[in-house]
């Protein structure tokens, strides 16, 4: 049995690949934030796959402590059930906000969740996807193509604009997959971004207001159900050999910004590390190695 942790899994587009693996014979930790809602999740998982080995776990990753404290969570079952092997994870958690809101760190909310959150918690758990030859997986979007990196101020503390705060959060999670790519598939390590498209989903009226919530209400309605791009998370967990692109939309790899380059990608890795406080190694070296 693989081992798959989903976040963002209690609804939408987490909710619908947590089925989706489970019914390929996944064991899924899924991380959502509120506690009902995930409780909900796991029923409806259950309902379509009965034989699912579905667990969740509550965490507000916009907080890094939270990161830190689920990714021990996650390691402990790992390493109970699975010989701390982890053979996907999938960064999908991810928020809108209509005006500037910041994290405990001071960060602002849309780049800390849809960007630092993933990269935090997947530094935590590289060793674990090291030992499975894991595959990494983030929640991109069509709208990364359409932005640069705003360099000067990537927590937009001036000017601030939601839309392009979150088209700068979605180029930086096919910038981190690269940089993944880079300095790991020698490792067996390989990152993937999934563009779902336009999907009808709640995350546009989650703790925003005025036109960003009223946009999104009239733009969620030409969506697909999130079923649809769960077949793409299901197609890069389970293709083998390895996919060989690096970002993909309903199974097939689809273009993507130029702005994904070496140079943008190291750039954004350094900075992230500094922002949470983390130096990725190198290489992955698993605790089987270390003793040779």
């Amino acid at each position: 049995m693989k081992y798959a942790v989903i976040t963002g899994a209690s609804s939408g587009i987490g909710l619908a690949a947590s089925v989706e693996l489970a019914q390929k014979g996944y064991a899924v930790i899924g991380v959502g934030r509120d506690e009902a809602r995930c409780e909900q999740a796991a029923l409806q998982i259950r309902a379509a796959a009965p034989d699912a080995n579905i667990r969740f776990l509550c965490a507000d990753l916009m907080q890094q402590r939270e990161v830190a404290r689920v990714a021990h969570e996650i390691t402990e079952i790992l390493l109970q059930e699975h010989e701390g092997k982890l053979d996907a994870l999938i960064n999908n958690a991810g928020c809108v906000r209509s005006w500037y809101t910041t994290t405990e760190e001071g960060y602002e909310q849309q780049f800390a969740l849809n960007h630092l959150a993933g990269f935090l918690l997947t530094w935590f758990l590289l060793s674990q996807l090291g030992r499975a030859g894991g595959r990494v997986l983030m929640t991109g979007s069509e709208s990364h193509k359409q932005f640069r990196m705003r360099w000067h101020d990537v927590m937009f503390s001036r000017g601030y604009n939601p839309l392009a705060a979150y088209k700068q959060s979605k180029l930086s999670n096919i910038l981190f997959a690269r940089g993944l790519n880079d300095r790991y598939q020698k490792d067996g390590v390989r990152a993937y971004v999934v563009d779902p498209g336009l999907v009808c989903t709640e995350i546009g009226c989650k703790n925003t207001g005025g036109l960003v919530n009223w946009i999104w209400n009239m733009r969620k309605k030409h969506g697909a159900q999130p079923e649809v791009p769960a077949g793409t998370y299901g197609y890069l967990c389970e293709t083998e050999p390895a996919p060989e692109e690096l970002y993909y939309y309903r199974c097939k790899p689809n273009r993507y910004s130029k702005q994904v380059t070496r140079e943008n990608a190291d750039r954004l890795f350094a900075l992230s590390e500094r922002l949470c406080g983390v130096e990725y190694p190198s290489a992955i070296v698993t605790e089987k190695e270390k003793t040779i």
